[in-house]
């Protein structure tokens, strides 16, 4: 069993779909197909959802207009029979009435999940249809039956398992479709894996199912050794470890969620990126074989918050580290940066939105600078350190103003902290002084 996953932009057109439907014609595995929602649809959604916060009927009622007109003509396109695309658009429909129910009740987190995760309902019920309408049999699971995750940090892969191996045994098949990004809470609510999450699904998934890999299809040939959109010249890795693979997603990678590779690493699955639009291309493996040490590549991590403490009192005093972590873990905030003098602390986070009630219980007994909009650059790669040209990032000093480097937590990156303003230049010339013509082959 193989599991593909194929994300918004690979499920964004007509076009595109038969795209999708070709490489599923082209591997003959048995395996599950993951979809997210067509571009364009879960921020729509989203749009969706601020009106209903408002109580806005009007917009409410123009937001489902345009996400039935949309996937309506998607099934003028993709179906011939005229009385299947009836039946199609009257299913449709009752999504749709659905959907202005839920929108129609006052505002909750879980009525936001409901919501914002009907786009790959609707995509997948077309695309279901469309495979079956050509001979390509297949059957549709709802995901919202098996992905039982508990919480997003530790899903449950032995609940998913149990859920997903009854549906497959009921229902047997070479060819499964499902939704991404869907799932259900501890308390069995309607839930959702964040933004970028059906990467996660596929890989939940596939260990729940003790997949033979993993496959998530996008509009790239695997992942870079640099941000394609800022950098020019970037080129797709080949191979890249679990471990590097994961500290590139969660320092920015936009081409995998942060937690990707996390359920797959104790089954040692493999995870292929893959090009939807050049399916042929090797794109990028990531495994537990490591095939060359060093330097590998660079992602960055936008809306950075650094905060300076800096103690009157001898910083390693006992239980001072301790007491500053505490207030943190108080206010579930992580932290991904840190470094020490004699006196201060300087450390990042990500989420700001404790950030006032964090500032105040850490002024009780030290003096506080913050400084927000800045970003993370992570240089990856196993033992990077040791690499022939890392000693060239520092060159960047002499250009870039560097707020904080560090390294040690892990042999895998180096990470340093600029202005986001700053970002682009240094990715640029971290890509000039690390990244060499010849190297490109890795």
């Amino acid at each position: 069993m193989k599991i593909l996953k194929f994300g918004g932009t690979s499920v964004g057109s007509v076009d595109n779909l038969r795209r999708v439907k070709d490489i599923l014609i082209t591997e003959e595995d048995d395996k599950i197909v993951v979809c997210s929602a067509m571009s364009g649809v879960t921020d729509q959604l989203v749009r969706l959802v601020e009106s209903v916060k408002f109580k806005d009927s009007e917009a409410i009622a123009r937001h489902l207009h345009r996400l039935e007109s949309k996937h309506n003509d998607v099934i003028d396109q993709l179906i011939e029979s005229k009385d299947l695309q009836n039946t199609l658009k009257s299913n449709i429909s009752i999504m749709i009435t659905e959907m202005f129910e839920i929108a129609s009740q006052d505002y909750s987190a879980e009525i936001n999940s409901r919501i914002i995760t009907y786009g790959e309902t609707l995509l997948t019920y077309v695309f279901s249809e469309y495979l079956n309408s050509i001979g390509v049999t297949n059957t549709l699971l709802d995901a919202k039956q098996f992905m039982y995750v508990d919480t997003i940090e530790s899903p449950n892969i032995v609940n998913v398992s149990r859920k997903i191996d009854a549906l497959i045994k009921e229902r047997p098949s070479s060819l499964y479709i499902t939704q991404g990004f869907v799932c259900r809470d501890s308390d069995e609510n309607i839930s959702h894996l964040k933004r970028g999450g059906s990467d996660y699904t596929a890989t939940i998934i596939g260990a729940a199912v003790n997949a033979e890999e993993v496959q998530i299809w996008t509009d790239i040939d695997g992942l870079h050794n640099n941000d394609p959109r800022y950098v020019e010249e970037t080129y797709p890795i080949s191979h890249l470890t679990y471990n590097e693979a994961a500290e590139l997603a969660y320092f920015g990678a936009k081409i995998l969620h942060p937690q990707t590779v996390s359920p797959v690493v104790n089954k040692q699955i493999p995870v292929l990126l893959k090009n939807t639009f050049d399916p042929e291309a090797h794109g990028t493996v990531i495994s537990n074989k490591t095939y060359r040490k060093g330097l590998k590549a660079i992602s960055a991590k936008d809306g950075i918050t650094a905060i300076k403490i800096k103690s009157n009192r001898m910083l390693m005093a006992h239980g001072y580290l301790r007491r500053i972590f505490e207030v943190f873990d108080n206010y579930q905030t992580s932290i991904d940066m840190i470094t020490t003098s004699e006196i201060a602390i300087s450390l990042t986070i990500d989420n700001a939105s404790n950030l006032d009630k964090i500032v105040k219980e850490l002024e009780t007994y030290a003096e506080i600078t913050v400084e927000q909009d800045h970003s993370i650059i992570c240089i990856v790669g196993e033992s990077v350190i040791n690499d022939k040209n890392s000693h060239k990032l520092f060159e960047i000093l002499n250009f870039i103003p560097v707020r904080m480097v560090s390294y040690g937590g892990s042999n895998n990156n180096i990470s340093i902290l600029v202005d986001t303003k700053d970002k682009i230049p240094t990715l640029r010339l971290l890509n000039e002084k690390l990244f060499c013509v010849e190297e490109h082959a890795i």
